[in-house]
Formats: structure tokens, C-alpha cells, sequence
């Protein structure tokens, strides 16, 4: 596996597992979805969804957050590209997305924030990040 496959950072005395909340794993998703695992592997891999290993049997899992229920939110590759590039690696874009923050237009994180309608916000704010 890669590197974003590492474990959990530390952040601010809460893991990513924490941060996140509810994780689907590889099985779970291709149960969800009705399709086979090779095909929530390819959704990982063109990076429709970005995932992290969690638990102690460090699995591969996706936060539920990035799943509508027919697949992947559309608007959550061109935000992760965004955020990558300005530097960051998976994990941080993933405790970006999921730590809460008071000035956004809506109560939450930014991963809040895409789900309610505000992606363009979202992605000015990323684009902030790189400067």
C-alpha cells in the first residue's frame, strides 16, 4: 500500500478514525453500491474516494461522508485535487475536510459544507491553502 495507507496521525488529541466517525470498508461499499469489490478498488485508485487504514486490523476503509446513494458525491474529485495541489497528502486532506470550522456557511466541516450545497466555498478556501 501507499503511504496515504499509513496510520492515523495525531491531531489535536483525536485520530482520523475519531474525526471522520463512520467508515465504510471495501466490502461494505461494494455491498452498498451492488457492485463487485474490484470496482470500489478502481474508486479508490482514480481517486473518487480517498481512503485510510483504521483499526487494529488496519483495514482499508472510506468515510461514509463521501458516498451518496447511488456512489461517490461527484464534487469530492475535483475538491481532492484542489487540495492536492497545494500540498497536501491524503490524510491531511482528509482531517482538513472532516475538522469542524465556525466560519463556514454551514455548522460542521468542510465535508459538511460540500454535502449541503456549498462546494464552490469549499474550494476557494482550499485553494486559499495553497498560498
Amino acid at each position: 500500500m501507499t503511504d496515504n495507507d499509513a496510520a492515523p496521525a495525531d491531531l489535536a488529541g483525536a485520530d482520523l478514525e475519531t474525526l471522520v466517525g463512520e467508515w465504510l470498508t471495501v466490502p461494505d461499499i461494494a455491498e452498498r453500491l451492488a457492485v463487485p469489490l474490484s470496482q470500489v478498488r478502481r474508486l479508490i485508485a482514480d481517486r473518487e474516494v480517498l481512503s485510510a487504514r483504521i483499526g487494529e486490523r488496519r483495514v482499508v476503509a472510506v468515510p461514509a461522508k463521501f458516498f451518496e446513494e447511488d456512489g461517490p458525491r461527484p464534487e469530492l474529485k475535483g475538491t481532492f485535487t484542489v487540495l492536492a495541489d497545494g500540498g497536501m497528502d491524503d490524510r491531511a486532506i482528509l482531517e482538513w475536510l472532516f475538522t469542524p470550522d465556525a466560519t463556514l456557511p454551514v455548522e460542521g466541516a468542510p465535508i459538511d459544507a460540500i454535502r449541503a450545497g456549498h462546494k464552490t466555498e469549499v474550494r476557494r478556501r482550499a485553494q486559499e491553502l495553497a498560498f
